[in-house]
């Protein structure tokens, strides 16, 4: 049985931490909200939200910020994300206790975030100059045909960003849009605003100039269009329904989006693997977060050959798991955030089991460690036609499947409208590297759950399928968030007939020069 950890008091921010966050919101024109924490159900605040005329204010402040801070050097944009890289390091305390008060998970899944801004930071301080610097393209006519491509900021980006990572995704998709000149509207969710605050406050503790990074508050629903109207570039995470409609909404305006959206993440585990190590790992790739987390694993597919050995160690480690909410290192998963989402937990189990499967460990909600836990549950006997066979729970409930071979493995695999993550186990890397190029995910991790693909920064990361469209991380980061333009400088001569040249002559001429280019392998 998973074991637990009961709190011994209430689990709270003060209002000394709180009130100069909330200070910083561009809100208040709209009646505030009252936010709780997930684990006590104690009140968190009273959160402001934004009206209209807020989310306005907010963008006409921006852009009057976005002007001057383009026109800085990249060297000095560049200074501000090293000096806040510092500021989360050494405050890490004070914001892992926000996030958990804000999310309930557990003290170890919250670091994750930490470690994710820390890494991007670096990543995007080091390699900024080189992507940002002006290209010199070979040109029409070398030598008399000179060509510059310059990167031109988009403007404002508005970043939506979900609560079940309210540091990692608010902060890492903001950073390279700074760094590239931009402005950055966010629109935290209400439940996790504290941890965006706080960014924004470090940030600016860090050197950005105040205005250029500014966070608006309210649901989705109620102010998502009205900063969509006025945003350059929209950067969302989240749902695949609401990502539908932000591409519509942005497609009517003719401006550029990127989408990270559900998964129903598929881990394999071949015939040659280590069936014990799979096992540890996995615990991790399953139930970071209390399974909400995109990346995650819900389905896990075996080969018979390690089979028993596999479901007999995880499912140990699973019920080894101990359940906490308290702010420290000492629990291994916390508690789920919302209502809605115990209650999508606790449905997909019980008509799993009401239809014949089998639960292995977990099954069922803990009310007496707080209003939102629930155990860490493993299924077998899964089939077509339970609601957890295909939907994404984004909960601590992972499915086991037998198969016989690589084939089925990566068959069933893709038998999936998601495409966002996956991990494939053996001992041979060539074998998981070629079976991993078989699966239609962004991201593949050979003997890794998630962490290898989403923690190198210089690689992309996002979805295929219903999973999403763009990328984080890696150059397309920082680059989906400016435009080029192309400077041309013709000298000596113009690229047309010289006086006196016929066109036939003009053309037979430049037929001669093309052809002399291809010869000598010339772009």
């Amino acid at each position: 049985m998973t074991t637990a950890r009961q709190l011994t008091e209430p689990t709270a921010l003060s209002m000394a931490l709180v009130q100069p966050l909330l200070d910083r919101a561009i809100a208040g024109g709209a009646p505030a909200v009252e936010v709780f924490a997930p684990v006590t159900g104690h009140k968190i605040a009273d959160l402001p939200q934004s009206s209209t005329g807020d989310i306005e204010t907010a963008f006409a402040t921006a852009r009057t910020a976005q002007r001057e801070w383009a026109r800085r050097s990249v060297r000095q944009r560049v200074a501000v994300l090293r000096k806040f890289h510092d500021i989360v390091l050494a405050e890490q305390d004070t914001i892992l206790d926000i996030v958990q008060t804000e999310t309930g998970k557990s003290r170890a899944h919250a670091f994750d975030e930490v470690g994710d801004v820390a890494v991007n930071a670096r990543y995007y301080a080091s390699v900024a100059g080189r992507l940002l610097a002006t290209r010199k393209p070979r040109g029409v006519l070398p030598v008399l045909t000179q060509v510059d491509v310059r990167h031109r900021p988009k403007g404002v980006v508005a970043v939506i960003s979900p609560w079940n990572y309210p540091l990692a995704l608010a902060v890492s998709d903001a950073l390279p849009a700074l760094v590239a000149g931009n402005a950055v509207v966010a629109r935290p969710d209400n439940q996790t605003a504290l941890t965006a605050l706080w960014a924004i406050d470090a940030a600016e503790r860090a050197g950005l100039p105040r205005g250029l990074w500014q966070a608006v508050l309210g649901r989705g629903a109620v102010i998502g269009g009205a900063v969509i109207a006025r945003a350059d570039y929209v950067d969302y995470t989240g749902s695949s329904a609401t990502g539908r409609t932000i591409a519509q909404q942005a497609g009517e305006r003719l401006i550029g989006y990127s989408l990270e959206l559900g998964g129903k993440n598929p881990l394999l585990v071949l015939a040659d693997a280590d069936a014990s190590l799979a096992a540890r790992i996995a615990i991790r790739a399953c139930f970071a977060s209390a399974g909400q987390l995109c990346e995650s694993m819900e389905r896990i597919y075996v080969h018979d050959k390690v089979y028993d050995q596999f479901v007999g160690e995880f499912v140990e480690h699973v019920r080894a798991i101990e359940l906490g909410g308290a702010l420290d290192y000492a629990s291994d998963m916390g508690s789920l955030t919302f209502q809605r989402q115990l209650d999508t937990v606790g449905a997909h189990v019980d008509d799993a089991v009401a239809k014949g499967a089998t639960v292995l460990a977990g099954g069922k909600a803990r009310p007496d460690l707080g209003p939102y836990f629930y155990e860490p549950t493993v299924l077998t006997g899964v089939r077509p036609g339970m609601t957890v066979y295909r939907e994404e729970t984004f909960g601590p409930v992972v499915s086991i499947y037998r198969v016989g071979s690589d084939d089925e493995a990566v068959e069933q695999a893709n038998d999936t409208a998601y495409g966002l993550n996956a991990s494939v186990w053996t001992k041979d890397v060539g074998r998981g590297r070629a079976v991993a190029a078989r699966i239609n995910a962004g991201s593949v991790n050979v003997n890794e759950g998630f962490i290898a693909a989403w923690g190198s920064a210089d690689a992309p990361s996002g979805g295929l399928g219903i999973s999403g469209t763009g990328r984080r991380h890696g150059p397309e980061g920082l680059l989906k968030y400016i435009d080029t333009q192309t400077i041309a400088v013709q000298r000596m001569f113009p690229i047309a007939p010289l006086p006196g040249m016929s066109e036939e002559l003009w053309a037979k001429t430049m037929t001669l020069y093309f052809g002399v280019m291809k010869a000598l392998r010339q772009r």
